[in-house]
C-alpha cells in the first residue's frame, strides 16, 4: 500500500525556489531517508507533508485513513502535567474503554436484570477489542518508552516544565512512538540522545511496524535503520535503493556514468563541428558538411551532471610538534559546589593519538574536557601538559564567538597582525564568501557558527586539538570535510562525540567515563562494541551457570534427608571454591589485557623503536602476557564446565 506520495511538488519564497517538481513515495513499511545539504530544503518538504506548509503546485496524495505522526527538529513537550499523565494522553480512547468496562461490571453484578445476557456480550465485545487494542499492556509500554529513552530513573510526577531542552525533546519523541501513527516524520530524531539512547532507538525503529520517513545526520543511524534514501539537491529528488552507505556508492557511480555519456557526446560534437568547419567552403564536401551540420541541431545534447554545490575546504596544521607525553591526569575529580560529578579518574594522552571520550548524557564528558582544557577547576587531583603542548578548544556552545561582532572581525580580531584579504581567503575557505563575512554571529544558522569556530580553531594551529561535540550542527558533507581535515592532522585529538560514524572513523582509542572509572579501549568504535558485547556475554554466561548451580543445589537439598546435610554443605562449599577461582581468572584477564594494551603502546613509540634491544624485551613481555591470557581462558573454560 502507497502511504504517501509526492508528484511534481513545487514551493518557492517570493522569487527564491525552494522545491521544484518533487517526487516521493513511500510504501508500508519502508523506512526512507531524505537527505541533503543545510539549506536544501529537508525540513520545508517535511512540514508541507505533514501539512504546516502550503505548496505551490504539484500533489501531495496521503489516504485519510493514513495517520501521519511528525516529531520537528528539536520539538519539546510544553505540559503543566507529569511525564506519566501525558504519556498516558496518548491512550486516551483505551481509558475511556477501560472505564466503561467497570461501568458493565457493575451492572453484571445483578444477574436478575432483565438485560443481563444483552450486558455479558457486549462487555465479552468490549473487553475483546480492549485486549486487540492493547488494553492490558498501554502502561508497561508506556514504561518500556520511558526506559529506552533515559527516564527509568525519574519519578513519573515529575512536571514536564521542569526538565531541560533535550528531556523535553526525548519526550516529545517517546510520546509519538506510542502514538504509533502508520507513517512517522521524524526531523533530527538523535539530537539530544547519548549512544545508548541511539542504539535503543535503531532497534525500536527496526522492528517498527509503520513507515518511516527520516531526516538525521547521523549515518550510523540511517545505515541501521532505512532501506531507501531520496537525495534532495538543487530543489529536486533522486532516488536510491539501500541504505546510507549504499546511497553514496550508488551516487558516485551515476556521477561517473552521467559524466562519461557527458563527455563521449561532448567529443562527437566537437568532431561535428571540426567536419563543418573544415569542409563547409568547399564545393566537393559541401553537402556533407551540411549533412554534419543538421545532425548537430537535431542531437539532444546531455548537460553536464551537476556537482555538488561548493564544499568547505580547510586543514589544520601545527605550528611545533610537542613531546610524546601530551597528557597526564591523575586522580581528577569534578563537579560544581557541593555535586561531584567524577572522581579517581586517570588518563594518559600520547602524542599523535586520537582519542573518543564516550559516556551516558549528564556523566560530565563536556565537563572533564573543560577542565583539560583549562576552562573549569578541578574538585580533586592534577592535569599535566607534556613539553610545547598548546591546545586548540572547540566549544559545542560556540561559547568563545561574540553575538554582536561580524564574521569578519571575529577572526580578524584575533589575529590582528594577518592582512585581511588572508582572513577574508580563510573565510572563503569555510564558506563565507562576499556579503557573508559582514553577517553578525548572532544572525548566523547553527552550522554556520560551527563553520566559524572551525576557522578559529584551525587559525590556532595547535598540536593538542580538544573538540566538544565538533559534528553537531554540521551536514553530512561537511561532516566529511572535517573528518578528512582532522585525519591529516599531524597532532593529537581527544574529543567527545555522540556521532558513532565519526568516532569509528577518527578514533584509535574509544575512553568509556563513568562515576568512578575509566575504561580504555584500543581501537575504534566498532572495536569497542564488539568488547562490551563480548564482555556482556561472559558475565551473561557466568551468571546463567551460578544460577543453574544454586538452583540445582536448592532442589538437592529439599530431596535430601538431615542425614545428607553435611555432603551438601560440602558441595556448596566447593561451588563457592569453583567461583571464587573464576572470578580471580577474570581479573587475571583484566589485568593481562591492561599489560597487552600498556606494551603495545609502548611498541608504537618511536623512540622505543629505536632500541633493539628494548623492543626485543617488551615483545617477550607481550607474547607472555599474550600466552597467559590464552591459558586463563582455556582454564576458565574448563572449570565452567565443571560448575
Amino acid at each position: 500500500m502507497i502511504l504517501l506520495q509526492c508528484v511534481q511538488l513545487s514551493k518557492a519564497y517570493g522569487t527564491d525556489e525552494i522545491l521544484s517538481n518533487v517526487k516521493l513515495e513511500i510504501k508500508s513499511r519502508e523506512r526512507v531517508a531524505l537527505v541533503g545539504r543545510n539549506g536544501a530544503g529537508k525540513s520545508t518538504l517535511l512540514k508541507i507533508i505533514t501539512g504546516e506548509l502550503s505548496y505551490d503546485s504539484g500533489d501531495l496524495i496521503i489516504p485519510k485513513e493514513v495517520e501521519v505522526g511528525y516529531l520537528a527538529q528539536d520539538s519539546g513537550l510544553n505540559s503543566s502535567r507529569s511525564i506519566w499523565d501525558e504519556m498516558l494522553l496518548v491512550f486516551e480512547p483505551l481509558k475511556k474503554m477501560e472505564q466503561k468496562l467497570r461501568k458493565l461490571e457493575e451492572k453484571m453484578s445483578d444477574p436478575d436484570r432483565s438485560d443481563f445476557e444483552k450486558i455479558l456480550e457486549e462487555y465479552d465485545q468490549l473487553q475483546q477489542d480492549f485486549k486487540d487494542s492493547g488494553g492490558f499492556q498501554y502502561e508497561a509500554d508506556i514504561r518500556s518508552i520511558l526506559s529506552g529513552l533515559h527516564f527509568s530513573n525519574f519519578d513519573y510526577e515529575t512536571p514536564i516544565h521542569s526538565l531541560s531542552g533535550g528531556q523535553k525533546t526525548r519526550l516529545a519523541l517517546g510520546k509519538l512512538l506510542l502514538s504509533a501513527p502508520d507513517l512517522l516524520v521524524l526531523d533530527e530524531p538523535t539530537n539530544h540522545l547519548d549512544i545508548q539512547t541511539l542504539t535503543w532507538l535503531e532497534q525500536y525503529l527496526s522492528s517498527y511496524d509503520g513507515s518511516i520517513l527520516i531526516v538525521s545526520h547521523d549515518r550510523y543511524f540511517l545505515d541501521r535503520v532505512v532501506d531507501n534514501v531520496y537525495e534532495l539537491s538543487f530543489q529536486k529528488t533522486v532516488k536510491y535503493p539501500g541504505n546510507y552507505s549504499k546511497y553514496l556508492e550508488e551516487k558516485a557511480l551515476r556521477h561517473e556514468q552521467e559524466m562519461k555519456i557527458f563527455e563521449k557526446q561532448q567529443g562527437e560534437v566537437k568532431k561535428l563541428e571540426e567536419f563543418v568547419q573544415k569542409n563547409l567552403a568547399r564545393a566537393s564536401t559541401s553537402n556533407r558538411a551540411k549533412s554534419r551540420r543538421k545532425q548537430l541541431e537535431r542531437m539532444d545534447l546531455v548537460n553536464r551532471p551537476k556537482s555538488e554545490d561548493q564544499s568547505a575546504n580547510f586543514r589544520f596544521n601545527i605550528d611545533k610538534q610537542s613531546g610524546n607525553d601530551v597528557l597526564m591526569i591523575d586522580d581528577l575529580s569534578v563537579g560544581f559546589d557541593d555535586t561531584t560529578l567524577f572522581e579517581n579518574i586517570d588518563l594518559k594522552l600520547n602524542r599523535s593519538e586520537s582519542v573518543a571520550l564516550i559516556g551516558p548524557n549528564g556523566i560530565g564528558k563536556s565537563t572533564l574536557i573543560k577542565a583539560i582544557a583549562g576552562n573549569l577547576k578541578p574538585k580533586n587531583g592534577t592535569i599535566r601538559y607534556g613539553s610545547s603542548v598548546t591546545i586548540g578548544y572547540y566549544d559545542q556552545e560556540q561559547a568563545n564567538l561574540t553575538s554582536n561582532k561580524t564574521v569578519l572581525q571575529e577572526l580578524w580580531d584575533d589575529y590582528p597582525q594577518t592582512n585581511e584579504k588572508d582572513i577574508r581567503t580563510v573565510l572563503g575557505n569555510f564558506l563565507f564568501s562576499g556579503e557573508d563575512v559582514l553577517k553578525t554571529v548572532f544572525d548566523l544558522s547553527g552550522g554556520e557558527k560551527a563553520r566559524l569556530a572551525l576557522a578559529k580553531l584551525m587559525m590556532q594551529k595547535a598540536n593538542l586539538l580538544i573538540l566538544d561535540e565538533p559534528t553537531n550542527h554540521l551536514d553530512l558533507d561537511s561532516k566529511e570535510v572535517l573528518e578528512n581535515a582532522l585525519i591529516d592532522y599531524p597532532g593529537t585529538l581527544l574529543f567527545v562525540s555522540h556521532d558513532r560514524y565519526f568516532v569509528n572513523r577518527m578514533a584509535t582509542r574509544v575512553v568509556e567515563l563513568s562515576a568512578n572509572s575509566m575504561k580504555s579501549f584500543l581501537g575504534d568504535y566498532d572495536y569497542y562494541v564488539a568488547k562490551k558485547e563480548e564482555v556482556a556475554e561472559f558475565k551473561r554466561l557466568a551468571d546463567e551457570k551460578i544460577a543453574a548451580s544454586t538452583s540445582s543445589v536448592d532442589k538437592s537439598f529439599d530431596k535430601h534427608s538431615k542425614t545428607d546435610y553435611q555432603q551438601d554443605k560440602e558441595n556448596k562449599k566447593k561451588e563457592r571454591q569453583l567461583q571464587r577461582r573464576i572470578e580471580e581468572i577474570e581479573k587475571k584477564v583484566e589485568q593481562e589485557e591492561a599489560s597487552v594494551l600498556r606494551l603495545e603502546e609502548e611498541l608504537g613509540d618511536p623512540l622505543i623503536n629505536q632500541d633493539h634491544e628494548k623492543t626485543m624485551e617488551l615483545n617477550k613481555q607481550l607474547e607472555h602476557s599474550k600466552e597467559a591470557i590464552e591459558s586463563l581462558l582455556e582454564e576458565w573454560e574448563l572449570l565452567q564446565t565443571e560448575e
